[in-house]
């Protein structure tokens, strides 16, 4: 009888004591807002990944969780500032007004792949952009890019002049102002809206990276791609924390999190960004859609059409007290000099 006291006692220690390292290793949840689809390399592969780093560097006291169709990727921001969801990511160019300065990395023209790019702008933001008060009230732990944006349409052209007057969904940023060039009209809406746009006829076309050509099915309502050596445009995205979940937090554990986050993140999201374009372009080839390389032409006429965003986004980020001129300068020497960091 007495043994079995004694076995039943051990018993109740042991549970309580797994019960009390289970508590241990998950005091934290970070809940990140999320959208696009679940198989979505940002999905799939970037928060996967980044939240084993999170873990492991914090020996297992923050796990994060990923939370879908919280609000519309435009309110993410407001949300994560709030703190209605401990961390998210979005498209600056759904923010047009509050976020200026990432627009430098979405000028066409740069000969760089989406991983240097990334990483080159968290090094500027971190070296000139800190104090422009654009990211007041969140903690940004990345900053990436999509790789070149392309042009797919429901209909082949034969020159990208042709575009003039058509509906093309852009999704802001960098690639309305082309739109506006190109003399398309602009019909604005997330990429997780655009497939319903274009099988409904809502638009003719969109700019878009290949990737999502594969992961939101565009191949089958915009078959016609016509490629420009370096895209029309980058897509400029951060990933953002909540200051009052980084408070709750000890140190250790913010520091923890900060050491696996910002330029590591950056690359990482960048890097796993240009391999989806490849996925993507090899899946749209294999289904028989049809990718025509932009002629010598159509080249020039595009580099002609570009010529002064350069000025312009420097006239707009004058206005957030930055120097950016050398800012531009610097990031543009950044990527293009970059060497893969390891991750």
């Amino acid at each position: 009888m007495l043994k079995k006291v004694m076995m039943k006692g051990i018993a109740g220690v042991t549970a309580s004591m797994v019960l009390a390292s289970t508590s241990w290793a998950a005091d934290y949840e970070l809940r990140i807002a999320t959208w696009l689809s679940p198989t979505h390399t940002m999905n799939q592969d970037v928060f996967p990944t980044w939240g084993k780093w999170v873990e492991d560097a914090t020996e297992g006291r923050v796990t994060i969780k990923l939370e879908y169709d919280v609000g519309h990727p435009k309110s993410l921001v407001d949300m994560v500032e709030d703190g209605a969801i401990d961390a998210a990511w979005t498209f600056h160019g759904y923010l047009p007004g509050r976020f200026r300065l990432p627009q430098m990395t979405e000028l066409p023209g740069l000969d760089a792949g989406a991983e240097a790019v990334s990483v080159a702008h968290w090094r500027i933001n971190d070296q000139y952009f800190k104090e422009s008060g654009e990211y007041d009230g969140i903690e940004v732990a990345g900053l990436f890019v999509h790789g070149p944006g392309q042009i797919h349409l429901r209909s082949p052209i034969d020159s990208i002049k042709e575009l003039k007057g058509k509906k093309i969904r852009v999704g802001g940023g960098i690639s309305t102002e082309i739109g506006k060039r190109l003399g398309v009209t602009g019909v604005n809406a997330p990429a997780n809206k655009a497939y319903e746009m274009l099988s409904q006829g809502v638009a003719d076309g969109l700019f878009m990276q290949m990737d999502m050509m594969k992961v939101g099915r565009f191949k089958d309502v915009a078959p016609y791609t016509i490629k420009l050596p370096n895209g029309l445009y980058l897509g400029s995205f951060g990933i953002f924390l909540s200051p009052d979940f980084m408070a709750k937090l000890s140190e250790k554990d913010r520091e923890a999190i900060r050491s696996v986050s910002g330029e590591r993140l950056s690359a990482l999201a960048g890097r796993a960004w240009a391999k989806a374009d490849e996925v993507g372009e090899a899946d749209i080839i294999e289904s028989g859609s049809q990718i025509t390389n932009a002629s010598a032409e159509d080249i020039a006429f595009f580099n002609e059409l570009i010529e002064g965003m350069d000025q312009k986004w420097i006239k707009t980020a004058k206005r957030r007290g930055v120097d950016a001129e050398t800012a531009l300068e610097a990031f543009r020497t950044e990527a293009r000099n970059y060497q893969p960091i390891e991750l």
